[in-house]
């Protein structure tokens, strides 16, 4: 990341005269927070560590883009491919390769964070925002300074500012987001050959949804790419749109039998499940503990409903048959937890619950 960042660094300075950089850097940094804050909605079940989305979002601004950079470069310097291609074949297979990768390393390296499709597009759509902050503030600063036929000035990044910054501020996001989609399948399946074709085939679905996006700005004029934008590309946001929240309903559902059924097996109460799953109930008893007894009942009713979700999704997998082979370490490790937690766990409209043992062992059901 360092190395990416001093890249990213010196390629700002050298192609932007400092008012353009600092006209790219505001303008770009408007649609940040609201499309962040779209792929966090969607993972409030069992949000995602800070420092990991953190990471996904840099290596997005400052590695994925460094190494496409450099990739590209490589290209033209080597092969000569022409600039329309370059922009419609080369840019699409090194991009998403770039920002892909990171979703492999967290796969590799962080294997438990990652529990099913919502996780992958969470990360893939946070390394896709990273990506795109950097590489807007590159296309608005060079809009500021004009050129080539461009007046320059804030008219002109403006305006380009509309159409990255308002109308397609998914497009980067959505790209990689396939590849998410491939990794978080092949984490759930329990066939082999899928956890292998799974994030290979999102990994050509970016590519070519990148690639039919560029082509249709570099060829065939603006007509050809309003067509594409309006036929394409907003059908398949809403359509991505529309499966993650599907897929966000349906881990609720998931996890409400996962619950039930540690409840049957005396894990946790019974009671307890509709506050731990429901959005609602969730937020109802976190207000009541903090109502209750401060900040330190809020935090400690936060981690109660989290291990408890977490074991929720450790068992869906046990009961699916797809359980990592450090189920049972993890299972326990989770269960003693919301033991020793439980005494100090109020639910609204429940009476107080006496405390359970300390060591209990998690067989996954067994």
């Amino acid at each position: 990341m360092l190395l990416g960042a001093g890249v990213m660094c010196l390629v700002l300075v050298l192609a932007n005269a400092p008012g353009a950089l600092a006209v790219g850097v505001v303008l770009a940094a408007l649609p940040v927070g609201p499309v962040i804050a779209s792929f966090l909605w969607l993972d409030r079940y069992e949000p995602e560590p800070v420092r990991l989305l953190v990471l996904a979002f840099f290596w997005g601004a400052v590695v994925a883009t460094a190494a496409a950079l450099v990739l590209q470069s490589l290209d033209q310097i080597v092969l000569g491919t022409p600039d329309d291609w370059s922009a419609a074949i080369v840019a699409p297979v090194t991009e998403e390769g770039a920002k892909g990768l990171f979703i492999l390393l967290l796969l590799w390296f962080r294997r438990r964070v990652i529990d099913g499709v919502l996780d992958g597009i969470v990360y893939a759509g946070l390394v896709g925002v990273g990506f795109a902050f950097t590489e807007n503030i590159l296309y608005l600063g060079g809009a500021y300074m004009g050129g080539e036929g461009q007046d320059g000035g804030l008219g002109s990044a403006t305006g380009l500012f509309v159409v990255r910054g308002i109308f397609s501020p998914f497009a980067h996001p959505l790209f990689t987001a396939f590849i998410g989609l491939g990794v978080g399948f092949a984490v759930v399946t329990r066939h082999k050959g899928w956890r292998v074709l799974a994030p290979l085939l999102g990994y050509v679905a970016a590519v070519v949804a990148h690639a039919t996006w560029n082509a249709s700005a570099f060829f065939g004029g603006g007509g050809t790419f309003v067509l594409t934008y309006v036929l394409a590309m907003v059908p398949a946001f809403l359509l991505l749109v529309g499966f993650a929240v599907w897929a966000r309903n349906r881990e609720g559902r998931m996890l409400t039998r996962s619950l039930s059924d540690c409840a049957r097996r005396g894990l946790i109460g019974a009671a307890e499940v509709p506050w731990l799953v429901r959005l609602s109930a969730r937020r109802a008893s976190r207000r009541g503990a903090r109502a209750y007894g401060g900040p330190v009942a809020e935090r400690v009713m936060r981690e109660y409903q989290q291990q408890a979700i977490e074991l929720g999704f450790l068992h869906d997998r046990y009961l699916r048959g797809t359980a990592p082979a450090d189920f049972a370490e993890r299972g326990t490790a989770m269960v003693q937890r919301l033991h020793a937690l439980r005494p100090y766990v109020q639910f609204p409209h429940a009476a107080p619950v006496p405390a359970f043992p300390a060591a209990v062992q998690w067989d996954g059901g067994r």
